[in-house]
Parts: structure tokens; C-alpha cells; sequence
């Protein structure tokens, strides 16, 4: 299998995207696959309005077939619904191509945070999109059938996973502060609804590891949070290592990889009871989900750490990427 990925989101850009498409990248010697990749990194790009550290490339669909064709690929995979998906989905239904998608991001709830602009309208283009290909990948039960009461088709399931010797407990501590330590780490972005943690009266201390268009606003708002700024590698494994509960406030991830780090690094997960933390947190007993956050991250101190690390470790990459090559596989085999 020759894989093309075609992705809007890469680095520079820090998110649960772009993990999982290194990771997939990273394991496909191993399902017998070589992978090339298709990213804004081959073309020029501009500042995405309101979200400047996301730039959108202008992905022109002759150097698009260029790059198509020296790729040379047996299969196709479609990450992201921006420019380069777009054009790369162009070309493949031009061509006859069989080709799959995944649906990484809600951007019908994120959209209309921002502008008013109906979620009907923005699930109408994506449904367009996505029922296109042979098959859309989604990280959960809870995705998948929120999913296909929008008239999805064709879905199928790919996890996540979390490099557990990367993301383990630790013995030192790196935050300042005073204990506990109540931790986010994300994009610090309106879509993340990150103030219904940080208006929350706890005890001890708030850290926020992320960047994003909200954080200049919510550092001045909050002055007694830490904000870090974006952290990756060690320092990243370090900061969660250091903290007592992983708070996440969020209401519209479809999975949060954050979740499977902080759980790898033993913190308990507090969190609403909504799509994402319903799906990693479940019943496994590693995590409070409750309307009253407030609630939950004070019953999360309570949570066996040693619990949540073992938990942690069930999410593997190796697994993940076993159903990412196996769903392009079967879908080429459906074409």
C-alpha cells in the first residue's frame, strides 16, 4: 500500500490532529504501508481569519494533480475539509479515485461560537464531503451516531492511542504553585470553553498549557492561572506528571487525545458528561463526569492514580494505526 494523506492541519500547528497523523505515519512500516504526505508545508498559505496560528493554504488544484501524481498512490486518505482536502477530494472524484476521509473536528459547534452562521448549513457541506469517499473514520461511539442522525454514511471506527513511556508518572514536580494542581492543556480557544474552568472556585492552583486567539484575553481576565504557553516532548510529559486532576470543560471535541495522556500520566479526568469524555472516561472508574464541574474535579482528587495509569496504557498506537490501515484497506476492496 502507497498511502497518500492529504491534511490541512500539520506542524507547526500542536493538536490531536496532527499526533495522530505522526503516529500513523510513524507505525505504517508495520502494516506493510509507505506514506507520503500532502500538507500546506508544499504550498503557500495566509493567516486563517480570527485563528491566525492556523493558516490555510492555497492548495491550486494543477500543482495539487502535480504533487497527486508524483506521490504515485494506491490509496487515498482525506484528513481535514480544508483547502488541501477539498482540492485533493476534486481530483479524486474527477479521476474516479477511491478515496477516505476522517471527521477529526466539530466545526458545525465551532463555526457557530464564532459567527452566526446555522449548524444545519455547515453539517449540510460536510455530509457533502464526507459521503464522497468510501468511508469517514470517527474516534467513538458517540461520534458515529450523532453522525448518521446527520446523514452520514459509510462510518467506520478509529481510535486513538498515547505514547505511554513519553506520558507515565513522574516522580519530580515542574509547576509552581500550590497543591492540588488542576490542569488543561489545548488550544485556548472559545470552542474549548475553557472560562467554565477557569471561573471555578478551587483550592490550590489552575494551569493552562496551550496557546490560542482567547489566551491574551483569559490571562488578563484570570491573572492567578498559570498559563505556560505550548508545551511538546518532555516538558509537555513533565507538566502533566506534575498536576493532581486534568480538568477538561470542553463540550464539542469528538475524542480529546489530551484525555488518554493525562490518564497515561495517572491523573483522574474531570469533565462535563458530554461526547469524548463519555466515550474515553465511560465507566472505567478514572474520571468524574458531572454538569457541576466544579464537583468533579473535587471527587477526582479521590481517584487511585495507579488506577488511571493502567487504564491509560489499554490505548495504544500500534492498535490504532491496526484500524487506520485496515479500514483504507477494506475500503479500496469495496471501490
Amino acid at each position: 500500500m502507497r498511502l497518500l494523506i492529504a491534511t490541512d492541519a500539520w506542524r507547526p500547528q500542536i493538536n490531536g490532529v496532527v499526533r495522530s497523523l505522526e503516529h500513523m505515519v510513524a507505525e505504517a512500516p508495520a502494516f506493510g504501508a509507505e506514506v507520503a504526505l500532502l500538507t500546506p508545508e508544499r504550498f503557500r498559505s495566509f493567516p486563517m481569519p480570527t485563528y491566525p496560528e492556523i493558516r490555510l493554504s492555497l492548495a491550486m488544484p494543477d500543482r495539487v494533480a502535480r504533487l497527486m501524481e508524483d506521490a504515485r498512490p494506491t490509496h487515498v486518505h482525506i484528513a481535514t475539509e480544508g483547502p488541501i482536502g477539498l482540492a485533493v477530494r476534486g481530483l479524486c472524484r474527477k479521476q474516479g479515485r477511491a478515496f477516505t476521509t476522517s471527521y477529526h473536528t466539530r466545526f458545525p459547534e465551532y463555526v457557530s461560537a464564532r459567527l452566526p452562521i446555522p449548524e444545519s448549513w455547515t453539517y449540510s457541506a460536510l455530509r457533502r464531503f464526507h459521503n464522497g469517499g468510501r468511508a469517514v473514520m470517527v474516534s467513538t461511539m458517540s461520534l458515529e451516531i450523532a453522525l448518521r442522525d446527520h446523514g452520514f454514511r459509510n462510518i467506520v471506527r478509529w481510535t486513538r492511542g498515547v505514547d505511554t513511556h513519553l506520558f507515565r508518572p513522574r516522580g519530580e514536580r515542574v509547576l509552581d504553585g500550590r497543591s492540588p494542581v488542576f490542569l488543561f492543556v489545548g488550544r485556548i480557544a472559545v470552542e474549548k470553553n475553557l472560562e467554565a474552568f477557569l471561573s471555578l472556585d478551587l483550592p490550590g492552583t489552575k494551569v493552562v498549557v496551550g496557546d490560542g486567539p482567547a489566551r491574551a484575553e483569559l490571562q488578563r481576565k484570570y491573572p492567578q492561572t498559570l498559563f505556560t504557553g505550548s508545551l511538546i516532548g518532555e516538558p509537555l510529559a513533565r507538566a502533566y506528571a506534575s498536576a493532581d486532576v486534568f480538568v477538561f470543560p470542553s463540550l464539542t471535541d469528538t475524542f480529546g487525545v489530551v484525555l488518554i495522556e493525562a490518564l497515561a500520566s495517572g491523573l483522574p479526568i474531570a469533565a462535563f458528561p458530554v461526547m469524548g469524555p463519555i466515550d474515553v472516561v465511560g465507566s472505567a472508574g478514572c474520571g468524574v463526569l458531572s454538569w457541576d464541574l466544579r464537583e468533579a474535579a473535587m471527587a477526582a482528587l479521590e481517584i487511585s492514580r495507579d488506577r488511571c495509569r493502567a487504564y491509560g496504557e489499554t490505548f495504544t498506537w500500534r492498535e490504532s494505526a491496526r484500524q487506520f490501515f485496515s479500514n483504507i484497506a477494506a475500503a479500496s476492496d469495496n471501490a
